[in-house]
C-alpha cells in the first residue's frame, strides 16, 4: 500500500476501487483497517481512500510542530493534492470527524459531501479532558498501556454489554497492548493531547452545507453521547442517523447498517 511524504513524514493510506472518491478518516487508536467492512462495499462503486493517523498503522511518527486538528485537516488535503483529487466525499469517525469538519470549512469547494460519525467538534468537557490527560500521563510514564489501563480504555470504544471475549474486542485490546514505547511517547500520547485539548468550532457549523452533510452516531456511544451528535446536527441544520446496537466504533459494531446508510447518502450526492 502507498505512502505520501507529508510534513516530512510518511503517511500511509489505502487506495481501492474506482469512481467518485470517498475519503475515510479513522478513530484515534485505530488504523484504516477499522473501515474494512465499508471499504469492501464502497469500493464497488467508489474510489476509497483511507489514511492511517500519525503513529497508527504504518504511518510515520507525528510530524514536528503539529499543534492542532487544523494540521490534520491540512495534511489530509495535502494527500488529496498529492493524488491529484480535486473533489471528494469525506466520512470521518471520531477524530476523523473532528478534522473532517475543519477540512470542509477550510475547503468547502472540494468536499462534495460530509459524514460526521461518532464525533464532536466542541471542546472536550473539562472532566473528561482532565481524565484523558491523566491517562496519557500514565501511559507516557510507563511507556506502555498496562493491563489496568487496558481494562479502562478498551470498553470505552464499544457498546455496554459487548462480549469481552469477542474477536473485535480482543483484537483491539491486543493491538493496544502491543504498541511500542517509542510510538506511544512520540506520537500517540501527543496526538491524544491535541485531540482532547482541541478548540471549539461549534460556532462555525452553520457554515457547512446542510444538504451535503449528515451526522451518524451509535445509539450507545459512551465517549461521544448521542446528545452531542444531535446538537451538531441542529447547528448544521442537517439530517442525522442513529445506528442501532452500536457504541463508539459504530461501523464495526453494526457494519451492515452503516454501509447501507453510507451508500444511500452518497448515492443522493451523485
Amino acid at each position: 500500500m502507498p505512502f505520501a511524504t507529508i510534513d516530512g513524514q510518511p503517511l500511509h493510506y489505502l487506495d481501492q476501487g474506482q469512481g467518485p472518491v470517498v475519503l475515510l478518516g479513522s478513530s484515534y487508536l485505530w488504523d484504516h483497517s477499522m473501515w474494512a467492512p465499508q471499504i469492501e462495499v464502497l469500493s464497488r462503486h467508489y474510489r476509497v481512500i483511507a489514511l492511517d493517523l500519525w503513529g497508527h498503522g504504518q504511518s510515520g511518527p507525528l510530524p514536528e510542530g503539529m499543534t492542532s486538528l487544523d494540521d490534520l485537516a491540512r495534511q489530509a488535503l495535502t494527500l488529496m493534492d498529492h493524488l491529484g483529487i480535486d473533489c471528494f466525499n469525506l466520512v470521518g469517525l471520531s477524530v476523523g470527524g473532528m478534522w473532517g469538519a475543519r477540512l470542509a470549512l477550510a475547503a468547502p469547494e472540494r468536499v462534495r459531501s460530509l459524514v460526521l460519525m461518532d464525533t464532536y467538534v466542541g471542546v472536550e468537557p473539562e472532566p473528561t479532558r482532565l481524565y484523558y490527560f491523566s491517562l496519557f500521563d500514565k501511559i507516557e510514564a510507563s511507556g506502555s498501556i498496562p493491563e489496568p489501563l487496558l481494562d479502562i480504555i478498551v470498553p470505552i470504544f464499544f457498546r455496554p454489554g459487548i462480549d469481552p471475549q469477542s474477536p473485535l474486542y480482543q483484537q483491539f485490546r491486543a493491538a493496544l497492548a502491543a504498541l511500542p514505547t517509542e510510538r506511544l511517547r512520540d506520537s500517540i500520547v501527543p496526538l491524544g493531547r491535541i485531540i482532547f485539548g482541541r478548540d471549539d468550532i461549534l460556532p462555525r457549523l452553520h457554515e457547512l452545507d446542510a444538504k451535503r452533510t449528515t451526522v451518524m452516531f451509535g445509539d450507545q456511544d459512551k465517549p461521544r453521547p448521542p446528545s452531542e451528535s444531535l446538537e451538531m446536527a441542529e447547528l448544521i441544520g442537517c439530517s442525522h442517523v442513529s445506528i442501532p446496537e452500536a457504541g463508539h466504533i459504530s461501523n464495526l459494531e453494526n457494519p451492515e447498517f452503516v454501509s447501507e446508510a453510507l451508500l444511500e447518502f452518497l448515492a443522493r450526492k451523485h
